[in-house]
């Protein structure tokens, strides 16, 4: 089933017509007891986040032809694909000017510059093509580094599975609420940084974010990384901008963001050669996913579980029938609502949700994982490490870690050094800030982005990257 309108689609086989609007959120109430006031915390959190940084209202439903919605919110014409699209990966199907929410004072004049939004061509993880939209961001600032401007690729921390939660609309609304959905486009402040630098910038939405044609294909490696790779692609044939082919290139990502750039240049040598990269920066990567569902199962992201169960059914189809057989209603429900939700909706409708509550034996997901060589094969395909990665990288795990776990993300670095890549590895040591809370996995976030751009924006001025892989057996 691949309608257009998201709001109706299912990933399973149950119909649309026989469920309530938000059943999955209905049956995720507030709990009483200490898992309730956690939950009532982080909302009270989110909602002082929200009125500090300042609120815009969700364009309302459909108002205009070729226009659909999700939860409620326009999602434009621009998004829907065309029913062909060009052979070449990082080909731009269209464009059109995107406004930007903020811009800064600066020396030079208003920071930080001109955007664009893009639609391009990829290739997703079974070989088909696939549209994918992102945006473009032509810097008001010179770059100071020496040759000509660089350019990179942004690749998005977890933004949610429904269209209207694609980074691209995020930065031309930051923070946006209907009373059905919230969104929050907390990359836009990685990517002022890299602006204000004189770095120009390319975001990718991934396949299906923003896109109304199909789900996201939410931490799959490969439509990660050739989404990302296709729009620095895309990006260098846009006319009009100061990057050229001398450009200098980095990838940089967090999170769902930090798995897509590792895999990325995992891929660049076999998937896009022409590509040379000045360094990347993967922080906290989903390197694998057998021990993160461990991590998200009964966390306050508890939701990317059902993202990430309905990335893979969409993927593979044979996949199915595991899923028919193992979830129960209450599970299927859950995934199908959660296939229109961005991340503050699945946090305030599934935080600290356990996956045995989604299965008809008690089983938590994890364990029918286990049991499932078709599931486990899967898993171990979306596997991060098992090449080396071009040019160098820095990567960085928050030691308390709990969310994506710090081990994994440790253990990549580990095989990738032991292949011989150069890698910077940072481990930050913070206090344990509450297990489960997604606390330990954002704070590293926010403390560490100014190393991070610092360290992309020396190899981006062509200086060189030391590798500190020698220091892994002391490193935490």
């Amino acid at each position: 089933m691949q309608p257009t309108h998201r709001t109706t689609r299912t990933p399973l086989s149950e119909p649309a017509s026989a469920r309530p609007a938000d059943a999955g959120r209905a049956e995720s109430p507030t709990r009483p007891g200490p898992a309730g006031a956690t939950r009532a915390r982080l909302l009270a959190t989110a909602l002082t986040a929200l009125a500090c940084l300042g609120i815009q209202a969700l364009p309302a439903a459909a108002a205009a032809p070729g226009d659909v919605t999700s939860r409620g919110v326009t999602v434009p014409a621009f998004y829907q694909p065309p029913a062909s699209l060009p052979s070449a990966d990082g080909a731009l199907v269209r464009t059109e000017p995107l406004p930007l929410a903020l811009t800064l004072p600066g020396p030079g004049g208003p920071l930080p510059g001109t955007a664009t939004r893009l639609m391009y061509k990829s290739t997703d993880s079974t070989g088909r093509p696939v549209a994918v939209t992102g945006a473009y961001i032509e810097p008001s600032a010179a770059w100071k580094g020496g040759g000509p401007r660089p350019l990179v690729a942004i690749a998005p921390g977890t933004m949610g599975q429904g269209d209207q939660c694609a980074a691209s609309m995020g930065l031309q609304h930051p923070i946006a609420l209907n009373g059905t959905s919230v969104s929050v486009g907390y990359e836009d402040v990685a990517v002022y940084r890299l602006l204000a630098a004189g770095a120009a910038v390319v975001v990718t939405d991934y396949a299906g974010l923003g896109t109304t044609d199909r789900l996201h294909t939410y931490v799959n490696r490969l439509d990660g990384g050739h989404a990302l790779l296709d729009a620095v692609r895309a990006a260098r044939a846009l006319p009009g901008t100061t990057v050229t082919a001398a450009s200098r290139i980095g990838l940089f990502g967090y999170s769902q963001g930090g798995g897509a750039s590792a895999a990325a240049a995992e891929l660049q040598p076999s998937y896009a050669p022409e590509l040379k990269l000045a360094g990347t920066y993967a922080g906290a990567p989903p390197a694998n996913l057998t021990d993160v569902m461990k991590g998200i199962d009964g966390s306050a992201l508890a939701g990317a579980l059902g993202w990430s169960l309905n990335g893979f059914l969409q993927a593979d189809p044979d996949l199915r029938a595991i899923a028919d057989a193992r979830l129960n209603a209450k599970g299927k429900a859950a995934l199908s609502d959660l296939s229109t939700m961005c991340v503050g909706d699945a946090i305030f409708g599934y935080a600290f949700t356990k996956s045995t509550a989604w299965t008809n034996g008690g089983e938590s997901v994890s364990d029918i994982v286990a049991a499932e060589p078709k599931l486990r094969a899967t898993l171990d395909a979306q596997r991060i490490g098992t090449l080396k990665p071009a040019g160098p990288v820095r990567l960085a795990t928050g030691i308390q870690d709990d969310i994506v776990p710090h081990a994994q993300a440790r253990q990549l670095a580990v095989d990738w050094c032991r292949k011989g890549a150069d890698i910077t590895y940072a481990a930050i040591a913070l206090p344990n800030l509450g297990d489960g809370l997604l606390t330990n996995h954002l704070v590293p976030l926010l403390t560490d982005q100014g190393e991070a751009v610092s360290w992309l924006t020396d190899r981006l001025a062509g200086k060189a990257a030391g590798s500190n892989c020698w220091t892994m057996p002391l490193q935490p």
